[in-house]
């Protein structure tokens, strides 16, 4: 579908409103993008390209609502494309655990205390991206989603805007949300290990970490060696093995303090399957039994961690963990990358392992004017980041925070 600047918006409800000239969105379902070259050339300099966005869509989050903003021209055509979902937020997810305690039993006797129902702009398995590539046209797509927002979030019934996990990168472009009222708050950051200039994972061990760190690890290692010889491999494709892989990916979701998307069997086929140029699965197996796993993508000299699965019947004997971000680490100087990038989490190990924060972005309001001056006021408390303490000890803890 295609809806010229001077016609209207589509707002999935048989609704229609007129659109300015300048900055136009139109918002369309998956089946309107089948045909849309700029679908197609959305994200593609991101290691999850418009590919990964339509798995996400077949494969998880069942109970959110997809849809798609078409960023337009001057003469309506689409020139790019965005991604969003809409869901019931609950507003306190973020908290730490006693305050999820006392949330709990009010929600007892009033089960949607502050769920919210949120039009979230992004990924739902990932950070978000702005779709173009370059700069300019980065803060011309941030231009045209923030003037048009509000006014779509109401027309989607979503009370609550969220941009989701937005790189620190984009903090420039995307200061015209904050002209429009709303809030940046830190999510989970990711973080940044640097291995370029490194020969081996020897070289980086000595180099990076401090004796007595190093030490610490080279007794790990030594509790692993001393168990059954344990065999990796890199695929691109798990089909064969996903009955596998997928009981070691739950053992370590549930055990997270702060659960968000829950994957699929499906959802890590396709993967393999869809876009195997950027797919890098890593399988530990000890006495042919698999008991770690690691899906990573790849951008440019850059791997990215995603997922783990771990066997907890032995890990935490092994030090199994540390075991895989070494072969990890040591793989991928072999072959050439110069960074590698971890999604949230693990923060301790990661920070024992000379890992630096990336920051991640949440661009939060209301669409009530009123609403949005209290939200303001609480949403330092509501932020995530506070309840995991380990991220003050990183030497750029500040960088969460920080104004572009």
């Amino acid at each position: 579908m295609t809806v010229s600047e001077d016609v209207a918006v589509s707002t999935g409800l048989g609704l229609a409103e007129p659109v300015p000239s300048r900055n136009a969105l139109a918002i369309a379902e998956r089946m309107d993008l089948s045909q849309l070259q700029a679908w197609r050339s959305s994200f593609r300099a991101q290691r999850k390209d418009s590919r990964y966005y339509e798995i996400v869509e077949e494969t998880i989050c069942p109970d959110f609502d997809f849809r798609y903003f078409l960023i337009q021209d001057e003469i309506g055509r689409t020139r790019a494309v965005q991604p969003f979902f809409v869901l019931d937020q609950d507003v306190l997810a973020g908290l730490e655990p006693r305050w999820q305690k006392l949330a709990a039993k009010i929600r007892r006797f009033w089960p949607r205390f502050l769920f919210i129902r949120t039009l979230m702009v992004g990924c739902a398995a990932g950070e978000g991206h702005l779709p173009s590539a370059t700069a300019a046209a980065q803060e011309r797509d941030a231009e045209a989603l923030s003037t048009n927002m509000c006014r779509l979030a109401r027309q989607q019934r979503a009370g609550l805007i969220v941009l989701k996990e937005f790189p620190a990168r984009y903090r420039d472009a995307l200061g015209g949300f904050l002209d429009r009222g709303f809030a940046r708050i830190p999510s989970m950051p990711m973080t940044r290990l640097d291995i370029s200039g490194f020969k081996d994972f020897d070289d980086y061990l000595s180099k990076a970490i401090k004796s007595k760190r190093r030490n610490e690890f080279r007794r790990k290692f030594k509790a692993a060696a001393q168990s059954a010889p344990i065999e990796l491999e890199v695929v691109r494709d798990v089909s064969e093995v996903v009955d596998e892989i997928y009981p070691l990916y739950l053992q370590v979701y549930g055990r997270s303090k702060m659960q968000f998307e829950k994957l699929t069997k499906e959802y890590f086929v396709e993967i393999g399957q869809k876009m195997p140029d950027k797919a890098r699965f890593f399988l530990w197996r000890q006495n042919g039994k698999l008991i770690a796993f690691a899906l990573n993508l790849v951008e440019g000299d850059t791997l990215y961690g995603e997922y783990i699965g771990l066997d907890y019947e032995i890990a935490l004997d092994i030090h199994l963990y540390f075991y895989v971000m070494r072969d990890i680490i040591a793989w991928s100087i072999e072959n050439g990358y110069k960074t590698i990038e971890s999604s949230g989490l693990s923060y301790a190990p990661k920070l024992q392992m000379a890992h630096e924060l990336a920051p991640l972005d949440l661009y939060v309001r209301h669409t009530s004017p009123l609403v949005n001056a209290i939200l303001k006021l609480v949403l330092p408390y509501l932020e995530p980041t506070e309840a995991e303490p380990a991220l003050k000890q990183f030497k750029n803890y500040d960088e969460l925070w920080a104004k572009p």
